[in-house]
């Protein structure tokens, strides 16, 4: 049994050399750690290294996407096999990032080949609200706050089902099809989540972002005007605005676009990325 003292990390890329030559055939590293939720999984090892490690990566419900340790393994002329390793007495997790390398999944054969089971005992303790709303919605914010949307729509679509104004969950599904540019699924959320709650200024900012992408450029700035108004955050009002002011300036709309980088400019702070957007459109005014 693994004693439980666990040591926590954050993986991110350094300057040295992988070597995957050797083992082309038996592992692609070709995987993030997003597509490898609830796998065993295997990093590419340094070029010294005789062993790889081998992990199983799922998303803690309070902490996101981690990979736990479990041993090391060797590769054979007889296929693989595992390697004693100070990593089986401990439980030792990293918390991933988007620096975090590429990394390969075990296939069925492999994971069978090793004596592992399809997931481990412990995972058990994670998923126990597996299945509820509020364990969807988080699973569905961790994938967007990575940019892997597309994934997040399964758990927040399961929660939807189930109940569609939990809070913090038409957000997310929202903007999970705004990011990938399904803007007409995005505004059937949104109006329904405004029907239900039309103080929520977020609901604006994306369903400004979905007419804004389908051109339809005078619901969009009857709606971002709307979430300017209810919010009192200066920095998604410099958003909704910014957003307007692009809108007109590729549009060649002078009086429409001075009007938005004015509001822009009144709420952005000095300096801030948004306000420089203002300053390059002003700049590329009279460039074809």
């Amino acid at each position: 049994m693994k004693n439980t003292i666990i040591f926590f990390c954050t993986l991110f890329i350094f300057n040295v050399s992988f070597s995957q030559s050797d083992t082309k055939e038996i592992f692609r590293f070709d995987k993030k750690y997003y597509e490898a939720v609830d796998k065993w999984v295997v990093s590419p090892r340094k070029a010294t290294d005789t062993t790889y490690s081998l992990s199983f990566i799922y998303i803690d419900e309070q902490a996101g996407f981690t990979e736990n340790f479990e041993t090391e393994l060797s590769v054979t002329a007889n296929g693989l096999k595992k390697v004693k390793s100070e990593l089986d007495n401990v439980s030792f997790k990293a918390r991933l990032s988007n620096t975090t390398i590429s990394i390969a999944i075990l296939s069925p054969e492999q994971v069978k080949q090793l004596g592992l089971p399809e997931q481990p005992d412990w995972l058990k303790s994670y998923k126990q609200n597996a299945g509820t709303v509020s364990y969807l919605t988080k699973m569905g914010y961790y994938y967007n706050h990575v940019g892997a949307s597309k994934l997040a729509l399964t758990p927040l679509l399961k929660a939807y089902e189930k109940e569609p104004h939990f809070e913090g969950l038409e957000f997310e599904l929202s903007y999970a099809y705004n990011a990938i540019k399904q803007f007409k699924k995005a505004i059937t959320v949104l109006e329904k989540a405004i029907q239900n709650n039309p103080n929520d200024y977020y609901f604006f900012r994306e369903l400004g972002y979905s007419y804004k992408n389908l051109n339809q450029v005078v619901d969009a700035e009857r709606i971002y005007k709307k979430g300017i108004s209810i919010s009192d955050n200066d920095f998604e009002k410099s958003e909704m605005a910014v957003n307007m002011a692009q809108t007109y300036f590729e549009l060649r709309n002078r009086k429409k676009f001075d009007e938005w980088a004015k509001l822009t400019r009144k709420f952005a702070k000095e300096g801030s990325r948004y306000a420089k957007f203002i300053d390059y459109f002003e700049s590329k005014w009279n460039e074809k």
